[in-house]
């Protein structure tokens, strides 16, 4: 299992990318810049910039090719599940001119992505947009957020002590590492899941409004008009 990094002041920024990626130019591009690039073997998406950010990146052709045979939909509720903070990267100039389909036909498959899936895109022009737009995410991430970086959504879990802290760092503004000590506090999920706020704060690092955003996540009702 991948060790979660955790930047230093002063050290680079740190980008796992698909083995696949490294035949384009976007992974040139970051190369350039002050930060790391890791190849990995990504299960889901092709970038991972913090522990929480998962990207897809598609070219038009890509995308639309995706749409079509339904691949977008599968991969993108796969990076939903593995990320708090997905997104979707759309790079090109001619979205609309790539093939004789009609405009409607992208617009619905836009428009679900957006809605039912709720996950941003951001349109790029170039790979070279792509890499910056790559790069200042994962810094905002990792420098200003300090967000750790792992390879969440790498396997699936194997283990039953695996399967619990996956499940735990499912959880809003809980990374591996937050989820092991949650864990060890409490001993299962059932009994991270039930705690109380003033049980949950002797964890360290959490504190009063984590406490009560795990709180609400957990105990809010969902109305059916909001599913």
């Amino acid at each position: 299992m991948e060790k979660q990094e955790i930047l230093k002041d002063g050290e680079e920024i740190v980008i796992f990318a698909d083995n696949r990626e490294f035949r384009s130019n976007v992974v040139k591009e970051m190369a350039l810049k002050d930060c790391t690039v890791k190849p990995r073997q990504l299960e889901v998406g092709d970038y991972i910039l913090s522990d929480r950010v998962g990207v897809e990146r598609k070219s038009c052709n890509d995308f639309l090719s995706s749409v079509f045979n339904g691949n977008v939909f599968d991969q993108l509720g796969e990076l939903k599940k593995n990320f708090e903070k997905p997104l979707l990267f759309i790079e090109g100039k001619d979205l609309y001119g790539q093939r004789n389909v009609h405009p409607n036909s992208i617009r619905g498959a836009i428009a679900s992505i957006g809605v039912d899936l709720a996950i941003p895109i951001i349109w790029t022009d170039s790979e070279e947009e792509t890499a910056s737009f790559l790069f200042w995410i994962a810094r905002r991430e990792q420098t200003e957020e300090k967000r750790s970086i792992s390879l969440r959504g790498e396997k699936k879990p194997s283990t039953i002590k695996d399967q619990q802290l996956f499940l735990v760092a499912g959880l809003p503004d809980v990374d591996k590492k937050m989820s092991k000590r949650l864990i060890e506090k409490f001993g299962t999920p059932e009994e991270v899941f039930t705690a109380s706020e003033e049980e949950l704060k002797k964890v360290k690092g959490i504190g009063d409004k984590t406490a009560n955003k795990l709180r609400n996540i957990l105990t809010e009702e969902v109305r059916s008009d909001d599913k």
